[in-house]
């Protein structure tokens, strides 16, 4: 059988799979309207440019870096990362907001936790930075205004007809009865100059994100409910005759929520744009499948509509979105629909957890990379590089420019793309191997006759990030695109290098004098020191190390740069509990400075919600399905290969959780997290941690061959 007709049979076999895993996976689909993690959409048109600021998704607890989204049509966008003159320790920018003052300059609002929940303001000559600290860098709105310890989170700006400029905010306002409001010296643009408070009785099921407009002579107050890591969050509204209200809850409620499918799931957190008399809503929703923790946000769009003067109709969110400049000329995308294949693919295979209500099985497939789709992606199965898409544009074409838009658009990543005529002799379009600067989408110019296109993942600015592509797009010429003030970053790309057993912690052989001090036998080398008090016991037949509470031990090595980040590893260890507790840690090697979500992993051991492993954050600590038993020998093993976290007890499935980490390696502890209260309690005679990622049947065999000698 002729080998093209093959490869034909092939592509329309996996392209039906793809079709059949969700309604979703459509190359007509324009929402999402980003390629990439962003949520808390602020639309903003200054001239005749867009520009939509939002909070930087997919990085512990949205915290990514600041950048804006630059768009001539609202169909094409480029992103470029912002400099933002931050206080230290300054390390989110949530949901933030964008206004023109009168003296032509832009300011820029934020929130931000990291020293009580404030909202700070910059100023800039240009809507794209860079940014100064108007205040002198103190809070504009402070934690606290409008009613005492009310978080001042999610601020959106008003200016009225008269030249007043209100913001509105707040979230947890269910639990703080209600909303803040303030007017703002138009002057100086952070001062306060008068302040109130709207009662959760006319804004019922508030939550955050509010967003005022003005419609004639109608003032609305829009907000988000429900819970933005679940499907329960929505958007609600009420109208007034005035920016102080009061203000009446509105018919329609809730106006946009998750659909029966759940493939439009938990949408919120908006803004509106009126466009010649039109209005359209910008929100964020969860990725598909759902990441957990519901920390990887997408932005669309979808049109709004007023029925009457104080009526804002259901909004049909869709997958489709809005295509406002269909007569727009676009060049033709060479690439899209085009056949692709790749080195690997990963295939996301999980149990039900408490952010799905369903199993996943899902395939990052090579052809999601071509379907011009920002809700798809392809992405390798490991984060082990180098990994390569090939895209078959079925016949020998002129490539002028080549667009690929990576998984992280403040991120770099390094690459090359080849292109070739018979997919057996390659040439370089580019070489970007030492590529230092983030963006999306990456433009690549040159000249080229050729059929097939290739590009290569070698690095990424962080260690364990995927090779992974919403969409490439090949053109035959060049066109105008925004000019880009893209950073270039210093740091080298995060480290691939992995090399197994790093730390084995084995009393086995050891002596009671012994205990003060020994070898690593893993291949970080150094010392296990104790700290503290310790024991040599026998229990059961097993020798172990007796910790009570008041002893650990620390490793002498340097921190081992391959477990960075989103890094794989496998942790073991064979122990045993007298009297279980919440959490107690086994073994602790990264860093908990900014523990934010995701940013932290600990091996516990305990009946609370961190009992198997502490990520710094409630949302996604896990602990055990089922709690090992006091005073018994259990062997524990944590599994993580970038994209799922296995749990297993003594060598069975306990549990598992779709998830990525952002973590920094630090000082190995075995029986401490470097907090006295979780210092472990119990006797451990085994402890292991890989940077290699383990499946179920090498975590059988781990099982088997870790077992202490004299357990039965």
């Amino acid at each position: 059988m002729n080998k093209h007709f093959i490869q034909l049979i092939v592509f329309v076999i996996i392209s039906a799979v793809a079709q059949a895993q969700s309604p979703h996976m459509n190359s007509e689909n324009g929402n999402p309207l980003l390629p990439g993690y962003f949520a808390d959409p602020t639309i903003k048109k200054f001239d005749d440019t867009y520009y939509i600021y939002a909070t930087s998704d997919g990085v512990k607890l949205a915290s990514g870096e600041p950048s804006v989204w630059i768009s001539k049509d609202l169909v094409n966008w480029y992103n470029q990362e912002m400099t933002l003159d931050l206080p230290e320790g300054l390390t989110n920018c949530w949901a933030p907001d964008v206004v023109k003052g009168d003296n032509g300059k832009y300011y820029y609002y934020m929130g931000n936790c990291q020293f009580g929940c404030n909202i700070y303001g910059y100023v800039s000559d240009s809507p794209t930075g860079p940014w100064k600290p108007v205040n002198d860098g103190k809070a504009v709105i402070p934690v606290g205004t409008s009613k005492e310890y009310l978080p001042a989170l999610d601020a959106q700006f008003f200016k009225d007809d008269d030249g007043s400029l209100y913001s509105y905010f707040g979230t947890w306002c269910t639990s703080f009865k209600g909303m803040g409001w303030v007017k703002i010296n138009q002057d100086d643009m952070f001062t306060i100059e008068e302040e109130g408070f709207i009662p959760i009785e006319q804004i019922p099921h508030a939550f955050e994100a509010a967003y005022p407009l003005k419609k004639d002579s109608i003032y609305f107050l829009m907000y988000s409910a429900g819970d933005c890591r679940l499907s329960t969050y929505s958007v609600h509204y009420a109208w007034s005759r005035s920016p102080k209200g009061p203000w009446n809850y509105g018919k329609n409620n809730p106006i946009l929520e998750t659909s029966e499918d759940g493939l439009i799931h938990s949408p919120g957190h908006h803004s509106v744009l009126e466009e010649n008399g039109e209005y359209y809503i910008f929100y964020h929703r969860h990725d598909n499948p759902h990441s957990s923790g519901g920390e990887f946000r997408q932005t669309c769009m979808d049109r709004m509509v007023f029925s009457d003067p104080y009526t804002i109709e259901k909004i049909d969110a869709s997958h489709e979105g809005v295509c406002v400049n269909k007569n727009k000329k676009q060049p033709k995308n060479l690439a899209l629909e085009a056949k692709a294949s790749a080195t690997s693919y990963y295939h996301l295979q999980a149990e039900v957890n408490r952010y799905t209500e369903k199993e996943t099985d899902y395939k990052y497939l090579p052809l999601l990379a071509t379907d011009d789709n920002n809700g798809t992606i392809w992405k390798a199965s490991s984060g082990s590089l180098p990994q390569s898409l090939v895209i078959d544009l079925a016949k020998k074409q002129s490539i002028k420019r080549v667009m690929t838009e990576f998984e992280y658009s403040t991120y770099f990543y390094q690459y090359r793309i080849e292109t070739s005529a018979d997919s057996i002799n390659w040439n370089i379009f580019t070489d970007r191997t030492q590529n230092k600067q983030s963006g999306c989408p990456i433009i690549d110019d040159n000249n080229a006759d050729a059929r097939y296109v290739k590009i290569t993942v070698t690095g990424t600015e962080k260690a364990g990030m995927y090779a992974a592509i919403w969409n490439v797009k090949v053109y035959d010429d060049l066109f105008e695109t925004p000019e880009l003030n893209h950073h270039i970053q210093t740091i080298e790309a995060g480290s691939t290098a992995q090399k197994g057993l790093l730390v084995d912690f084995d009393v086995q052989k050891l002596k009671a004098k012994k205990i003060k001090q020994f070898k690593n036998k893993g291949l970080m080398d150094g010392d296990f020191v104790l700290h503290g008090d310790a024991s040599l016991s026998t229990i059961d037949g097993v020798k172990a190390v007796q910790l009570e509470g008041k002893g650990y031990y620390e490793l002498t090595a340097s921190p081992a740069k391959s477990l960075n980040w989103n890094s794989p590893f496998t942790a073991s260890a064979w122990v045993n509990v007298p009297e279980l507790q919440n959490g107690d840690c086994i073994l602790k090697w990264n860093s908990r400075d900014n523990m934010l979500q995701s940013s932290y992993a600990a091996m516990m051991f305990g009946s609370g919600p961190f009992g198997a492993i502490a990520h710094g954050d409630g949302s996604v600590d896990m602990g055990f399905k089922e709690t090992p038993s006091a005073n018994q020998w259990h062997h524990i093993a944590i599994t993580f290969d970038g994209m799922k976290e296995s749990v297993y007890v003594d060598g069975k499935l306990d549990r598992e959780l779709p998830l990525m980490l952002f973590v920094e390696s630090d000082t190995v502890l075995i029986g401490s997290s470097g907090f006295e209260m979780e210092n472990f309690k119990g006797f451990i005679a085994k402890v292991q941690l890989y940077d290699i990622s383990m499946n179920s049947e090498e975590i059988s065999n781990l099982f088997i061959q870790s077992k202490p000698k004299g357990l039965k």
